[in-house]
Parts: structure tokens; sequence; C-alpha cells
């Protein structure tokens, strides 16, 4: 029996008016399995809560009678131009929302001219989603037990071209999921990791909810160090960011082993549970980061607005993960092309009434003081 309940929707309705409106529509279209581990969270689900709740609590203070010529929202990362700061962030297992999976993001996501990240976890062949795009991407991937296996998945995105490389390093177990636990979600027929096949063993995020002990379990002693980082770093010519970083020390450490990158992610909520939302701990990261580095931002993104704070706070860019996938869900590439117009429409509409011609314009001067200092 197939996990989809509706097909996709033929025609996106005028009361789709922005990110959050797609979300009853793929609802409605997936099982409560699939629902669970598409959208869920980690156990009471408050940290993917407050990655909400701390964009609504900043303000921001518009400036009038700005000179608005020549307005751009472009952003340079690693050598790629894109023509927004909105990137899909990676997602595994894309087919479980829609049949065309990450080829149908792909190729919404390069058409608006922005970037992805690819998971390790795709539902679709690396190499198959890069020739469908056209585009740039970027790879995301976890340093497995199994090191050549790694490599062989680093030297496959580079010769697919690929412009980065993401490697998620908040993750080392999975976390406590029990919307899917309650759901009994298992993958169904036809929907499986493609590019990790061969692999000696699963990643540690990968295995299921064992009986034993997390501390008993043998993928907990092979999961990746600092030592690990320096050795991807010395056996790629891309760049490499780290995901998952919420500790300004975390961030030195990180430039110090070869990190050309910083992405802010709490995992969208989905690991450790009541950790802080990643835009509260974004100004504590650049500031280690000290300008060496981009500095990115996961957790919470519903809004051109929240891009807005993001940036003001300090991010290069934002990556969007739930919307996109809600959109894919109830409407393919369509879908997902809608959802990032609007976000990138209502950024323009952000940084216009907030007085910011540019990107660079958008600095902790646009956030109510009061706001910002928290």
């Amino acid at each position: 029996m197939s996990h989809f309940l509706k097909p996709p929707l033929e025609r996106i309705p005028p009361s789709v008016a922005c990110a959050g409106d797609y979300e009853r529509h793929a609802r409605e279209r997936l099982d409560d399995g699939v629902w669970a581990y598409l959208n869920g969270a980690a156990a009471d689900g408050l940290t993917h809560e407050e990655n909400l709740a701390a964009f609504r609590r900043l303000r921001l203070l518009p400036r009038v009678l700005a000179d608005m010529k020549d307005g751009c929202t472009s952003v340079e990362l690693f050598g790629a131009h894109f023509e927004h700061p909105v990137l899909v962030a990676p997602m595994a297992f894309q087919k479980l929302a829609h049949p065309d999976g990450e080829i149908a993001t792909a190729v919404a996501a390069t058409a608006l001219k922005g970037g992805m990240v690819v998971s390790a976890q795709a539902s679709v062949s690396i190499e198959d989603i890069a020739a469908a795009a056209g585009g740039a991407l970027w790879f995301q991937l976890y340093i497995l037990p199994d090191r050549d296996f790694t490599l062989r998945l680093v030297k496959r995105a580079e010769e697919a071209g690929y412009r980065a490389l993401v490697v998620t390093v908040d993750a080392p177990v999975a976390g406590i999921r029990n919307d899917e636990q309650r759901a009994g979600f298992a993958l169904p027929p036809g929907v499986e990791a493609v590019n990790l096949r061969g692999m000696k063993s699963p990643p540690p995020h990968m295995a299921g909810p064992g009986e034993s002990a997390v501390f008993a379990s043998p993928l907990l002693a092979a999961a990746p160090g600092w030592a690990d980082i320096e050795w991807l770093a010395a056996n790629t010519h891309l760049p490499l960011l780290l995901k998952g970083i919420l500790h300004p020390d975390d961030a030195r450490r990180a430039l110090d082993a070869g990190a050309a990158g910083i992405i802010v992610s709490n995992h969208g909520g989905r690991t450790l549970d009541t950790v802080p939302a990643t835009i509260d701990v974004l100004p504590g990261i650049v500031g280690a980061v000290a300008g060496h580095a981009p500095v990115l931002l996961d957790g919470g993104i519903r809004r051109g607005t929240d891009v807005v704070k993001a940036l003001a706070l300090g991010a290069s860019a934002v990556l969007v993960g739930r919307p996109v996938v809600h959109a894919l869900a109830a409407a393919g590439a369509p879908g997902v092309a809608h959802v990032l117009h609007m976000l990138r429409a209502e950024l323009e509409a952000a940084m216009a009434l907030a007085g910011c011609r540019r990107l660079a314009d958008l600095t902790s001067a646009v956030l109510w003081r009061d706001a910002a200092e928290g």
C-alpha cells in the first residue's frame, strides 16, 4: 500500500500565500508514519518550537526614505553566485514526500537561482541529482565508520560537480524520535539511501532504536572526532562546512581543523531536545568566527523577515528544511519553486521597508534594540 494518501496538487491554490500554508496540504497527502518522520522532532519537540518562537521574539526597526536604487539579494558563497541567500537544507529520503524526490527539489532550487544541499541519505543518486539540477549544489555527508566508503562518496561528489561538502557533526547517535516510534515509521518499499549501498555498517544516526544502551553501541565508539575532520579536509579540494555547531568553542576549533564555513544548526530540533534556538546562539558563533569564514544558519526560517533577522545577526545565508519538504509533498517541483519564490519576495519586501538595499546593509541596526539584546 502506498504511503501517498492523495496525489500532488495539479494547481497551487490562491490560498497558499506563504510558506506555512503548504503544511496542511502536505499532511493530507502522507500517512502517519511518513509524516512523523518528515515533520517530527526529538522527544517533546521543545527545541523545534523554540526555533520558531525565537524568531517571533525579535522585532525589526524600519527606516524610511532610503535610497533603494539597484537593490538586490545576491550572495557569493565558495565561488558560487546565488540570486538570494535561501538555500535548501539537506533532507533525507525525499521520495517519501514525492515520487520525484530530490530531483524535483534540485530542479526547483536551481531554477530559482538558489542553492541546495543534497543529503547523503538521498533517495536518488547524487549523480542524477546533479545532472538534473544543472546548478551549484553542495553535498552533505557524515564521516562514516567505513572511512574508505566516506572517501568514495566524497570523490563521487567531486566528480559530479558539487561545489562544497557539508559535514553534519551533531548526530553521533540518533535523536529520541517519539513521534516516529508512536507511528511505527519504517521506510516503505522503493525508498532507500541509494548512495550508501555497499557500506559496511550503518552510521550511528541511521541505526534503529536498539534495545541496548547507547554507550554500549559499537557505532558510538566509531563516531568521528576532530582528527577525522582534519583528515577529510586534507582529502578533498572542496570547501568543508561543519553543520551542527552551537558552541563558540566548537566554531573556533572547526576553523582550526580546516573548516571553511560553519552552519549553526540544532538539526531542526530532531536530535537533542531542549537546546537553544539557533538564532539565539548565532551572535556568539559569529563573534567566535570573527569574519574568518561564512556562518550560515538553519532552524525556524518560515518568513522572509526571518531571513532578514538571521542576516542582521551575522549569517551569510540561511537553509530551509520543513517548508521545502511540505511544498514538495503538496505540489512537487512547482511547490518547491513557489515556496522559495515567496521567501525571496518577502525578503525583498522586508529589506525595502527596513531601508536596506543590499544584504550587506542588514546589520543589527535593523533590529529593535530591546529585542536584539534579549
